[in-house]
């Protein structure tokens, strides 16, 4: 009997440590994986994120669409919009040099004017700094956030000028407009006004013309007469 108790009791001890080492093993992967989750989180915290800049427009995105040069970097500099600080360091080399080649290939003739070279030289001057940045072991990763900001920042008022001289050209086309022409479906609501109005003012104009008395044509007619009739002779 003593034997049989003493076996259970073994039992119930073997048992209840295994259910306490279940326990254990349960609660450190559970450990495990929310010290896994911190650490997603400060990896997260460590990316740089920037909202998508100006984009251009349809008629400048045409323009530029045999500009192999530029569509390198545009489409390269897509992944700085959301890209840690390490792979920020590690792809500023291979930026700088498309941006390079980018300026010194300008293809588009009208982006060749000085305040547009401009920007490509401090777009440059940008990736260069971030170059520079990645031989630098103690560089903190708030100069590296505030570097590629400003590289997408300029990027986005290369874009932004690129849009204005388009923009500048519709407007100047659009003032260019024969008023002779006939209406068309695209031309403007204020063109149209235009022309109504100046309809209007020829015909008052003419109207006004025609109604205004000819105030010359008598002093004419009456001294003609007085030429024709000849003086009186007074007879002594």
């Amino acid at each position: 009997m003593k034997s049989i108790i003493f076996k259970m009791k073994y039992l119930y001890s073997l048992l209840l440590f295994i259910i306490f080492l279940s326990f254990s093993c349960q609660r450190t992967k559970t450990i495990q994986e929310v010290s896994e989750n911190t650490d997603s989180l400060k990896i997260n915290s460590n990316r740089i994120v920037n909202g998508i800049g100006e984009t251009l427009i349809p008629k400048a995105k045409k323009a530029v669409s045999e500009w192999k040069e530029y569509r390198d970097v545009d489409e390269f500099i897509v992944k700085y919009y959301n890209i840690s600080n390490m792979e920020a360091l590690d792809n500023a080399k291979e930026l700088s040099g498309l941006v390079q080649l980018m300026k010194d290939t300008i293809r588009v003739e009208k982006l060749k004017e000085l305040n547009m070279v401009a920007r490509f030289n401090v777009l440059y001057n940008e990736t260069l700094r971030l170059t520079d940045m990645a031989a630098i072991p103690s560089i903190s990763s708030e100069e590296v956030k505030e570097e590629v900001d400003k590289i997408v920042e300029v990027f986005s008022s290369v874009n932004a000028k690129i849009n204005t001289i388009y923009k500048a050209e519709e407007l100047q086309n659009l003032l260019e407009v024969d008023t002779e022409i006939p209406i068309g479906e695209n031309e403007t609501l204020e063109l149209k006004k235009r022309r109504e109005f100046d309809k209007k003012e020829s015909l008052i104009r003419e109207k006004f013309e025609r109604k205004k008395p000819n105030k010359l044509i008598k002093p004419i007619k009456e001294k003609s007469e007085q030429t024709l009739i000849a003086p009186k002779k007074t007879i002594k």
